[in-house]
């Protein structure tokens, strides 16, 4: 009997008080049109209402493809756990996103966990263990003790336990039932056997599906297009029928915001770097290629969102991977493409020309195993004590990702983004940086409003890191921050010290200046969020 269905049809039969999880990074493999049929179902039938949403990583852009947006209403969505959530501005409306505001006004109840939890811990559920216990994130924001990943005051249950075993403190997430998952994959038969072959992430696909069939659960699949059975080999299909339920076919889907379809993004074909549009020259820019100069050969290098998913971009401008040089720089990401070149932007996640990809839970495995040595992330805010904070900060709630078991476990950490934001302007001049206009917001801070990781238990622990800005350069020691560097131009008390509110354990008695280089083209003042 064939699986295949409509999308209303597939999520008809889904009960109120269910859990529902959720596959999809950003714009990557999202099952966008079975979140809009279950919200439309909700729009025009009221029900089913009070489900709890299970998005291991945010999901969607809230744009083209809306992703967890479709599923933000009151009375439907009661609870969300979620690895991220997206909160861009939609370039037509200039309206953040529903969920956003469902969140800043308590209206749902709301956690966040990291996406090595909310990966891991399908697998615990998928073996119907008692649920998943880690030593990542103790003393973090998901501690417990520092409110247990809560993100409303509405979620009063403990979705997070603080443990002891063997005389050590764990975190441990207690497993409970998916009734239903939305999974996303390129192929499937009419009997439901998927394959992922057009696809550049697999993501948790399958351990959402495996978590969905432990629970008892019903597993939809959405697929770019129907196959005849026996067309593919059996390698090829790594989801069988037997644990599907039903298959609705899109074939409008799009591979990821603004890319209908580029077969470089799995290796399907190869795409010249000489074709990659340069980057604007910006401050976001400037901190690119500083924080490239820490780039090693053959250590494997993973990237956050920001300003450092675009240092293998200006590594490839400077033209460090001709001649085959690519193969000696290995990079990655939280959600598992490996070589080739990361992706920025709304492209992040996946990244380009990749030599392989793996599963959303393998590649935790191996982030929290210590393989990625050395890590560029983003940072929110910086304070006194040694803490970073990218998961909850004025309005913005995107939650830690994949940061926190990848600070936790790199040994060499580079914290990337600009000293100030929200509507700095600067200029390059012969060489040289010009603030043009101070960032309203400071990101060095007394005390970070969240506690996403605590880079100075990092460094007592022997990681070393440094913090890259465009004007200034820090290293993080067990006394606190030492400025190393400044940028051409740039006066230290006026744009460096005295835009901090708190002052660096020390400045370097030998002071260097950041490479002229990296200001050296002359543009009309560029601007940095």
């Amino acid at each position: 009997m064939s699986k295949i269905v409509d999308a209303a049809t597939a999520v008809a039969s889904i009960p109120d008080g269910s859990s529902v999880g959720c596959v999809g990074v950003i714009g990557w493999v999202t099952p966008d049109a079975l979140l809009k049929a279950l919200g439309d179902r909700f729009r025009n039938e009221a029900s089913p209402r009070n489900l709890t949403f299970y998005f291991p990583v945010g999901t969607g852009d809230a744009q083209g493809i809306k992703g967890m947006d479709h599923v933000a209403h009151e009375g439907l969505m009661k609870r969300i756990v979620g690895g991220s959530y997206i909160n861009p501005v939609d370039p037509v409306t200039g309206k953040r996103p529903e969920l956003m505001r469902l969140i800043r006004e308590n209206k749902i109840e709301a956690y966040s966990w990291p996406i090595g939890a909310t990966m891991h811990w399908l697998r615990e559920v998928a073996r119907r263990s008692p649920g998943y216990m880690t030593r990542v994130g103790l003393d973090t924001y998901i501690d417990p003790k520092n409110g247990g990943g809560r993100f409303t005051e509405r979620a009063k249950d403990d979705l997070v336990k603080r443990i002891e075993f063997d005389g050590k403190p764990y975190l441990f997430y207690p497993a409970w039932k998916l009734d239903t998952v939305f999974i996303c994959a390129s192929s499937s038969d009419e009997y439901g056997n998927l394959s992922f072959e057009n696809d550049a992430l697999v993501s948790s696909n399958i351990a959402l599906a495996l978590a969905a069939k432990g629970s008892g659960g019903r597993v939809i699949a959405q697929v770019r297009r129907q196959t005849a059975h026996g067309t593919r080999s059996a390698t090829e299909v790594r989801i069988p029928g037997m644990f599907v339920d039903a298959v609705v076919v899109a074939p409008e889907m799009m591979m990821t915001t603004d890319v209908k379809f580029d077969p470089a993004y799995f290796g399907g074909s190869r795409k010249a770097l000489s074709q990659l549009p340069p980057i604007p020259m910006s401050a976001d820019k400037v901190v690119a290629m500083r924080a490239a100069k820490e780039v090693r050969q053959r250590e494997l290098s993973i990237f956050g969102f920001g300003a450092a998913a675009d240092v293998p971009l200006v590594m490839a401008e400077q033209g460090k991977f001709t001649d085959g040089g690519l193969q000696d720089y290995w990079f990655t990401t939280e959600h598992g493409s490996y070589g080739g070149i990361v992706m920025s932007g709304w492209q992040f996640s996946a990244n380009l020309n990749p030599d392989a990809i793996l599963d959303g839970i393998y590649q935790f495995d191996a982030i929290d195993g210590g393989l990625c040595e050395f890590a560029a992330l983003a940072f929110a805010q910086f304070d006194a004590r040694g803490s970073v904070n990218v998961s909850k900060f004025g309005v913005a709630n995107p939650g830690a990702g994949g940061f926190i078991d990848i600070a936790e476990n790199a040994k060499r950490l580079v914290f990337t983004g600009t000293f100030t934001t929200g509507g700095l302007d600067v200029a390059f001049e012969g060489g040289k940086l010009r603030i043009v206009r101070e960032g309203k917001v400071r990101k060095f801070v007394p005390e970070v409003e969240h506690l996403t990781y605590s880079v100075a238990s990092g460094v007592l622990r022997g990681q070393t890191a440094k913090v890259i800005t465009e004007r200034a350069v820090f290293d993080v020691t067990e006394k606190g921050l030492v400025l190393t560097e400044v940028a051409p131009g740039i006066d230290v008390r006026r744009d460096v010290l005295d835009q901090m509110e708190f002052a660096p354990a020390q400045v370097a008695d030998q002071l260097r200046e950041m490479d002229a280089s990296f200001f050296a083209t002359p543009l009309p003042a560029a601007k940095a969020s």
